[in-house]
């Protein structure tokens, strides 16, 4: 427990203290954000706000997690250090979060609200993905557990689902580019992804830890987990955490930065990373319940337009929509915070819920 506060706590102070100095280094260079000229009016004054601002939640979520095992170390905890699942999100997180850099740079660099094309982005996602998967696999501990395994999970694994391995890199890529895309989409109003993706985070921690307490190699009963490190996910999520809310210091509405495709691609990253090292992905959907909807009402906008030629929503993601029928971005931020926390209470309800069924 001491770790996952000592990761919170030094990710928050290293976010909230780096991202001024960011504001103020990328602003000096010109790093300023390009808006979409069909977007609301209201945007066109946010033209040239710095952005990249991911490099600050990226740095402090690694600085926090090491601090926290630093610690434990100078106190001769017997915590055995960084584990192989920890470092293994955390690689999802950072490679994918340069993927994001590259991207922003390239926006940066060329004046325009696009940076990678859609193969380039593709492709270094899934190169990420490859690394990430066959490491996931790899690395069985004393009871044979590796990071992630083959089998579809809800809140524990679905025994009868399971993917030979090539299916299951493909089903890597499928749950993390849809979880970096369905971030980015939702990186739209100030603040918007930054407090949606603390709230989903913090219950990853309350999952993690949960799942480390009744492990089953600490409690071995009908009603424990078989997960290889969620202790140290635990601090992961923390970290995170920690560092999303001292961003948001500086992100919320008036935003004085953005965090650009550098932070929601790598936050997209540790949703997907953390759901398939605690054996959750099914439940992510629920817990990352405003992600989800923010991607599909991209898709559905897509659909419905080159079929009817008509669009859905005013604008997607479909956020806009509701700033371009009258809300103040404001009203759409704060309850949009409000749905994406009713979706971590409901996943964390379905958690418990499960657990309790089979302990019963």
């Amino acid at each position: 427990m001491i770790s996952i506060l000592i990761g919170a706590g030094a990710a928050l102070l290293v976010s909230i203290l780096l991202t001024p100095y960011l504001i103020r280094v990328f602003s000096r260079q010109g790093f300023g954000q390009e808006i979409r000229e069909e977007g609301p009016a209201g945007h066109k004054s946010k033209r040239g706000t710095p952005t990249m601002g991911g490099v600050a939640i990226i740095t402090a979520m690694v600085i926090g997690y090491f601090v926290a095992h630093l610690i434990n170390w100078m106190g001769n905890s017997h915590n055995s250090g960084p584990s192989v699942s920890g470092l293994l999100v955390l690689f999802l997180a950072v490679a994918l979060g340069l993927v994001g850099f590259l991207d922003d740079f390239i926006k940066i660099r060329k004046q325009r609200n696009l940076g990678l094309n859609k193969t380039a982005k593709l492709v270094g996602q899934l190169v990420v993905t490859i690394v990430f998967a066959v490491l996931a696999l790899n690395f069985a501990d004393s009871r044979g557990l590796t990071p992630a395994s083959q089998n579809l999970s809800y809140v524990r694994d679905l025994t009868l689902i399971a993917f030979p391995s090539i299916v299951f890199v493909i089903f890597c890529y499928v749950v993390i580019s849809g979880w970096s895309n369905a971030v980015n989409f939702t990186d739209g109003l100030d603040g918007l992804a930054g407090g949606a993706s603390a709230m989903v985070l913090a219950t990853y921690v309350v999952i993690s830890f949960w799942q480390a307490r009744l492990s089953c190699s600490d409690s071995p009963q009908q009603a424990c987990y078989n997960v290889r490190d969620p202790l140290d996910l635990a601090v992961v999520a923390a970290a995170a955490t920690g560092a999303c809310v001292g961003f948001l210091w500086w992100n919320a509405a008036p935003a004085k930065i953005f965090m650009g495709d550098t932070g929601s691609l790598a936050l997209g990253g540790l949703v997907a990373g953390l759901s398939m090292t605690t054996r959750t992905e099914l439940l992510a959907i629920v817990i990352g319940g405003l992600f989800m909807v923010e991607m599909i009402s991209v898709l559905a906008q897509i659909a419905v337009f080159r079929t009817t030629r008509r669009r859905l929503f005013r604008m997607a993601p479909f956020h806009h929509h509701f700033e371009l029928a009258g809300w103040a971005e404001t009203t759409v931020i704060i309850r949009f915070w409000l749905l994406s926390g009713i979706c971590c209470m409901f996943g964390l309800g379905l958690f418990y819920s499960e657990q309790l069924g089979v302990g019963g």
